[in-house]
């Protein structure tokens, strides 16, 4: 057996706890189950990893790096607010296809686990997230194309669903499922929220 670096085996171990998740359920996920989809022994993947928290931290930590860092580059970009809103929400879509499995493993683990790092994690993820999309549209609001009455946390905690509705199209319709027509649909919506 080919020996791989600790990065790559924790890249391989990440990967395939939100391959699980998505593809055989959380019940599924056991160190056993993992063990094979990886191609290692059991042992072997807590010389990677302590714990399975500190396989969750990972986690978390790449969503604040690879997620959040594009969100933020977006949304501080020099482009008009409707571009910057369209590439945000398309971003946030394909990393969340591309790790699928990746929100129910956060917030089923940081409720469960009652842990409160992993929870203090997920609530900075997501009021950065919440951040981030309120920044575009108070932009575009002093650009004028949407509503001035607007109340941008509501709009902003409108636009948090988004994944929980992306998950729910995956599991129903992933066959059928068309990323670009899903990304125009939900920006279509959030338009004809803020529109004047």
């Amino acid at each position: 057996m080919e020996r791989k670096t600790t990065e790559i085996r924790q890249e391989q171990i990440k990967k395939a706890v939100l391959d699980i998740i998505f593809t055989e359920g959380l019940d599924q996920l056991s160190t056993r189950n993992l063990a094979k989809r990886v191609g290692i022994t059991e042992g072997a993947i807590f010389r990677h990893f302590k714990s399975k928290r500190d396989i969750m931290l990972g986690i978390m930590q790449d969503v604040k790096t690879d997620l959040i860092g594009e969100l933020r580059r977006i949304s501080l970009d020099a482009e008009g607010s409707e571009k910057r809103l369209f590439s945000f929400l398309c971003s946030h879509v394909k990393y969340l296809i591309e790790n699928k499995g990746i929100t129910i493993l956060l917030f089923s683990e940081a409720a469960h686990m009652n842990d409160k790092d992993l929870k203090d994690n997920l609530r900075e993820i997501l009021s950065e997230q919440k951040s981030l999309i309120s920044k575009i549209i108070r932009d575009g609001i002093a650009e004028g194309l949407w509503n001035r009455k607007l109340v941008v946390d509501d709009i902003a905690t409108i636009y948090m669903g988004i994944p929980i509705t992306l998950n729910i199209e995956l599991i129903l319709n992933e066959d059928k499922f068309n990323m670009q027509g899903f990304c125009k649909r939900m920006f279509f919506l959030m338009q004809r929220m803020m529109s004047n």
